[in-house]
């Protein structure tokens, strides 16, 4: 019955919206007094159009990208990327922190006069509490700070001490994390079982520090922006954002053409994002792209036959033709990616194109011999992959068997199967599948976050992760030297050192071959005529109060 009435609301709030594209006026008073439920939107506030859905508005429970994007605008956290650069600068943070000889501690000097939504006060002791409860709440995303922090202090109310599990010189990064952020103690605090005293989730409200405050939010249907009239920071040009939750790609690009929507965003197919690049000029639209940090890449087994023979693995690896499969499946949308770290980052070695090249065939056959295969005796490899990857799971894994088998010829046998993620992911770590198409978006805009969870291994029985990272992947890599590096590299203070492991780690990766980087993905965002401040930042995000209609 739920389903039921949230689709209906879904479809009744579409429809109103494009009657509404009809009859607004644009003199910047009121059009349609009841679009979506909302009784006074205007020209001054943005309308964004996404297919993706908001699971609950808790930072402390939510992990999703379409939600980080809110929490960006809606909330503030120690720290935070520079505008048009990966640079992390203070933001509740007053200056970077003071960090111990050993690197386990760091001091953070905390703003005050600072008010959150509900107008109670920011201080070092309310920013202890949202990042306790995002730790203790043991939401989905508690890892991210659980694993590193091993306590929290505010001796003041202008000051935080961090104590590390381990040294870790990126440790602001992981406190620019979007859902590491200040929520009132006033409202969150309060929200515990009764019986228990266990912490719960506050699902449906959202009350932080910044730019914009949620006013309204209806689950599929539409979430209400609010510019914060009481913001300490820089004000938005706009006076709210009104986000409307489209069921498919077909609804939200209907939406778009015929300007139902000012902005479209999250997301539209390889072959929609075509068709509206074609008719952009016409129309008037304007189209802000950034190289995503989303990953697309191959997850090998190299504990099962015949994956667990390197050879075959640097075959395979070989055989693929990123360029030709990126522009018949992606239209180009997405980049060749020859590295798990993306080629955004200045550590980003492009090993597979250096050591087994493009497509390259007779390499692929050589090593296939030499590990005792012939056109009479193939190598057999399975790929399973979800019908939803890379937008169009089966286009992609039917081309990508093509290609190799077009490259290498009868010595390898590939076979595809398709898995729903629901399925797939609740076996991968056990071994099932030989090899299997993932993505990844990082938690943390680092390095690192590309090497740690794909090829670290906690404990291992020979040759085989038994935990780690690379057994939650499927992938069960387990190396001594791979493990050195990865440790070594995150508490290295230095930053050539660092880099220079950072090779290491990808020439051994290009070596041992435990993954195939295919892909990066670009990230779109789709603007009306005459909408302006429409950017994608190097962090993936898109700030909504540069946003405004000329």
């Amino acid at each position: 019955m739920r389903y039921l009435l949230r689709r209906f609301l879904a479809w009744f709030a579409i429809a109103l919206l494009l009657l509404t594209a009809l009859w607004g006026c644009t003199n910047g008073k009121a059009i349609n007094a009841n679009k979506f439920g909302i009784t006074d939107r205007t020209e001054e506030r943005i309308v964004l159009g996404t297919t993706s859905k908001i699971r609950t508005l808790d930072p402390a429970d939510a992990n999703e990208f379409f939600i980080s994007n809110v929490f960006y605008n809606t909330l503030e956290r120690l720290y935070t990327y520079k505008e048009g650069s990966n640079e992390v600068v203070p933001q509740l943070a007053t200056d970077m922190p003071k960090v111990s000889d050993d690197g386990l501690t760091y001091t953070v000097p905390v703003r005050t006069g600072i008010k959150f939504h509900d107008r109670t006060n920011f201080n070092a002791y309310t920013m202890k509490f949202a990042l306790e409860r995002f730790i203790n709440s043991k939401g989905t995303p508690a890892y991210i700070l659980g694993d590193v922090i091993e306590s929290i202090s505010a001796p003041n109310d202008t000051e935080l001490i961090f104590k590390l599990k381990q040294p870790l010189q990126f440790f602001p990064k992981f406190l620019a994390f979007t859902g590491a952020a200040a929520i009132s103690p006033q409202v969150y605090k309060h929200i515990k079982d009764e019986k228990t005293g266990a912490l719960l989730f506050l699902p449906d409200k959202l009350v932080g520090t910044g730019p914009y405050q949620v006013t309204q939010f209806v689950e599929g249907s539409y979430l209400r922006l609010d510019a914060f009239p009481d913001y300490w920071g820089k004000k938005p040009i706009n006076k709210g954002i009104d986000i409307q939750f489209f069921s498919s790609n077909a609804n939200l690009l209907n939406a778009f053409k015929t300007g139902a929507v000012d902005v479209a965003f999250q997301t539209l197919t390889p072959t929609q994002v075509k068709n509206v690049e074609l008719n952009a000029k016409q129309n008037g639209w304007t189209i802000a792209s950034g190289q995503g940090a989303t990953i697309l890449y191959m997850v090998l087994n190299t504990q099962q036959s015949p994956l667990n023979d390197v050879r075959v693995r640097q075959a395979l690896a070989a055989a693929i033709d990123r360029p030709l499969l990126g522009s018949r499946i992606f239209f180009n949308q997405r980049a060749p990616l020859y590295s798990l770290i993306p080629s955004a980052f200045a550590d980003s070695k492009p090993v597979f194109e250096k050591y087994g090249g493009e497509g390259n065939g007779k390499l692929a056959r050589q090593l296939l011999q030499d590990a005792g295969y012939s056109d009479d005796k193939p190598a057999q490899v399975t790929i399973w992959y979800s019908p939803k990857y890379g937008g169009n799971g089966d286009l992609v894994a039917s081309t990508l068997r093509a290609s190799i088998q077009k490259n290498v010829g009868k010595i390898l046998q590939v076979k595809t199967e398709r898995v729903e993620n629901t399925v797939g992911y609740a076996f991968i770590d056990k071994g099932v599948y030989p090899s299997y198409l993932l993505d990844w978006t990082p938690d943390i805009l680092d390095p690192d976050n590309y090497i740690k969870p794909f090829l670290d291994c906690e404990e291992a029985e020979g040759e085989r992760c038994k935990k780690g990272g690379s057994q939650f992947q499927g992938s069960f890599y387990n190396s001594p030297k791979m493990n050195e590096l990865i440790a070594n590299q995150r508490k290295e203070r230095d930053a050539a050192k660092r880099s220079q492991m950072l090779q290491q780690i990808q020439d051994l990766l290009a070596q041992d071959v435990p993954f195939i980087p295919l892909w990066q993905n670009k990230e779109y965002a789709f603007a009306q005529k005459g909408v302006d401040g429409v950017k994608i930042e190097p962090n993936q995000q898109l700030p909504y109060w540069n946003i405004s209609k000329s």
